[in-house]
């Protein structure tokens, strides 16, 4: 444990009933009972996971001065968050009262904590390994029942559990390979080889099960980027709107009024979706105009399906089918490789506009949408149809790999167990094949923070919020 004393708000700044500020260190007591006093006993003959009525006060040069009245809390080690003496203030949300505090504590001794400092200790002190240090920030992030219940597993320990065995199944068969080194006068064979190949292709196949799930799990964690694109005119505003079921865009009769993109978004089945209001793809009749039409190209780009907006009055499907691949064309000439493949798969869900005024029915039809963004006439069969972009939904108990991280590590152990398999069709020797298995083994341990060097903390923790 380290021997300084962090301490920060661990609610959000501003007006509000109660804010928490959290103490953890060594001395987490001793500073704390420099700003509290209690009416009865003292902090130092508190036990542990108690709560006691308080006055917290701050040292001036006219003596103490009394900030608020409130609740403090001790959580002594080993058995706290961070696995250090902990102390936590609930005192009134006020934000002079939560700054007043903060200064009383830093003038008694302890520092600010920095972002997710709080869990690193919690990592450091053994309290949880780093996938799990990681799926805390999930946790905190998550806008969706799928990704909570992901980012709580993990928390768990599912996700590390998985890891572990693969490591652990490894480690015991590296032991046997090295061990043969000892021997290797009596040319004896440990480990048999006919077991590590079948171990191999057991454990490649469960990392690759856990690079393909990424796919859907970045889906749950990030959500569909939806691009709404169409003319000028055709009602993508009015559509923004009705899906979001409030005025969020701007809706006017003057063509090119979206001149920026707007990006909301909405939650339908449990899953998040990204919709992203685009300037209307024509020729840009001013400089603006055309920055807003080469934003929506941009956004085109990045998006996981289309909306394509018609209005039904002025446009027939097969137009809207034909400028749709017009403008795919466009973006195809300054892609190649992969994103000419994928943009020629982009899904494109044409939305027909202005049933109303034609006199037409609400209808879903293979990819078309017939709707009335106006009326609000017909989103629910939108919804519907947008559901079916939502990929098939893991198991309740199934392990979803979230983390970018999490899938480059399994990515290098991929590439190690293909030189294994290549070392032992070549009759490598035992100790060269042994580094391979060691590489795949630190790879894996990269996850948990078996194996852990500064950069990976700082980039971690560092997308954690002070307090946290």
């Amino acid at each position: 444990m380290t021997d300084d004393c962090i301490c920060a708000t661990a609610t959000p700044m501003g007006n509000g009933g109660i804010s928490v500020i959290r103490l953890s260190g060594k001395e987490a007591v001793a500073i704390a009972a420099k700003v509290v006093r209690c009416r009865k006993g003292s902090l130092a003959e508190m036990k542990s996971h108690r709560l006691k009525f308080a006055e917290f006060v701050a040292e001036t040069e006219n003596g103490a001065e009394v900030l608020d009245e409130g609740v403090v809390g001790i959580f002594r080690a080993p058995c706290s968050y961070t696995g250090e003496d902990v102390v936590e203030f609930s005192c009134h949300a006020s934000p002079y009262i939560v700054r007043r505090l903060l200064e009383a504590l830093v003038a008694a001794g302890a520092r600010m904590a920095g972002p997710g400092e709080f869990t690193m200790r919690a990592f450091l002190n053994g309290k949880m390994d780093l996938s799990q240090a990681e799926a805390v920030a999930d946790l905190i992030a998550g806008e969706s029942k799928a990704m909570h219940d992901i980012a709580l597993g993990q928390l768990r320990g599912g996700f590390s559990s998985e890891i572990e065995d693969l490591r652990q199944r490894l480690l015991d068969f590296v032991s046997l390979v090295e061990l043969e080194l000892d021997f290797s006068e009596e040319d004896v064979e440990f480990a048999d080889r006919g077991r590590l190949r079948e171990l191999l292709r057991e454990i490649a196949a469960k990392v690759d099960d856990l690079r393909r799930s990424f796919q859907t799990g970045n889906v749950l964690k990030e959500g569909i980027r939806v691009a709404i694109v169409g003319k000028p005119n055709a009602g993508k505003s009015t559509l923004l709107n009705a899906l979001l079921h409030e005025e969020r865009a701007l809706v006017s009769d003057i063509p090119g009024t979206t001149r920026d993109t707007i990006e909301e978004v909405w939650q339908i089945a449990g899953v998040k979706f990204r919709f992203m209001d685009t300037a209307g793809l024509r020729q840009g009749q001013d400089e603006v105009e055309r920055m807003g039409i080469g934003r929506t190209l941009e956004k085109m780009r990045q998006a996981q399906a289309w909306l394509y907006l018609f209005d039904m009055e002025t446009m027939p499907l097969e137009a809207a089918r034909q400028e749709v691949e017009t403008w795919k064309r466009r973006l195809w000439a300054d892609a190649g490789g992969d994103a000419l493949e994928a943009m020629g798969n982009m899904p494109v869900i044409f939305v027909a506009n202005k049933v109303d005024a034609v006199g037409r029915g609400a209808e879903w039809v293979g990819d078309t949408v017939y709707l009335s963004a106006r009326e609000s006439l017909g989103m629910d069969l939108l919804e519907d149809a947008l559901r079916e972009l939502i990929p098939e939904m893991p198991d309740a108990n199934a392990v979803v790999l979230t983390n970018a991280r999490h899938y480059e590590a399994l990515g290098l152990v991929k590439e190690d167990l293909g030189r294994i398999f290549e070392g032992m069709e070549s009759g490598l020797p035992g100790d060269l094949l042994a580094m391979d298995i060691r590489s795949a083994i630190d790879h894996l341990g990269l996850i948990t923070g078996k194996i852990l060097t500064d950069d990976v903390l700082g980039n971690v923790f560092s997308r954690f919020c002070i307090g946290k």
